[in-house]
């Protein structure tokens, strides 16, 4: 039986179905479509991600089958509109990381950075870095006490450059790295210890993901809806949470309880590579 699925912005699940037999893009109505008011077609799926304005419920209302990405995103939807629970299900986003020995990278890369592999490296990283919270990511590192840490900052070269100009009144350089375009963003992620996002974005951060597949230690805020995936001790009630510089003293203290968590993230978002999420849509697919 085939399907087809509409959806606002592709993401690696969306691309790796869309090479099965069974699926295939909605067409979008032509223009002489529209001109001989040929009655609407809606596509079997919708993933739903998102502003929920009037296009979007009316393709939810009309799709046999919704998928949205986190518990929050659900709750929304059903919130505002009228429709069955059972019609809405969350797939997470999924992940395609290759995986290699964090203590090996991490060396690799302070090397070549000239950074002391022995320090414990705290990253952060979004697609717009002032909405993710960059700036309250620096305001809360920068007052931490601790001597064996090293700040990494990673983003297109514009945000950078920007960034750049406003730290320039600071000497962080013994503290800061700023990188401009980073060509294996992953490798950042496998090289670093805690990835600290005091992000004020409600859609799923990605980077959450893929942070705790990388073995990192992860903090990110409540308003997040990748704060699902993450403990209470791991949640922030907000970017500018006062709590966090203790709670990042506090693990950076523990060797063991940081080894711990860096375990448990991975377990944890291993169950989220493309490979399950590919068979939990299929195994939705078998319920239509």
């Amino acid at each position: 039986m085939s399907f087809t699925i509409d959806f606002k912005s592709n993401t690696l699940l969306i691309d790796e179905l869309l090479k099965q037999e069974n699926i295939s893009k909605s067409k979008k109505a032509s223009f002489i479509d529209k001109l001989l008011v040929k009655k609407k077609e809606y596509s079997d799926l919708y993933f739903h991600t998102g502003t929920l304005d009037n296009e979007a419920i009316e393709k939810i209302k009309n799709a046999k089958l919704v998928i949205v990405n986190s518990l929050l995103a659900q709750k929304e939807v059903l919130s505002k509109v009228n429709i069955n629970k059972e019609k809405i299900q969350i797939i997470y986003p999924a992940i395609n990381i290759e995986y290699k020995k964090p203590k090996e990278i991490k060396e690799q890369f302070c090397q070549k950075h000239q950074i002391d592999s022995k320090k414990k490296i705290i990253f952060f990283t979004g697609k717009n870095l002032k909405s993710s919270g960059v700036i309250e990511f620096i305001n809360i590192t920068m007052q931490l006490t601790m001597p064996d840490i090293f700040m990494i900052i990673a983003g297109d070269s514009k945000q950078i450059y920007n960034l750049k100009f406003q730290l320039s009144k600071y000497n962080l350089e013994d503290r800061l790295l700023l990188l401009e375009d980073y060509s294996d963003i992953n490798e950042l992620f496998l090289a670093s210890d805690i990835f600290l996002l005091p992000t004020h974005n409600k859609s799923f951060a990605t980077n959450v993901l893929k942070a705790m597949f990388c073995k990192c230690v992860v903090f990110t805020t409540a308003n997040n809806a990748a704060k699902e995936l993450i403990d209470v001790f791991s949640t922030m009630e907000n970017p500018t949470d006062r709590s966090i510089q203790f709670k990042l003293e506090a693990i950076l203290q523990n060797k063991e309880d940081m080894k711990l968590i860096k375990k448990q993230n991975r377990k944890v978002a291993k169950e989220y590579s493309l490979e399950n999420q590919l068979q939990k849509f299929n195994a939705l697919l078998e319920t239509l």
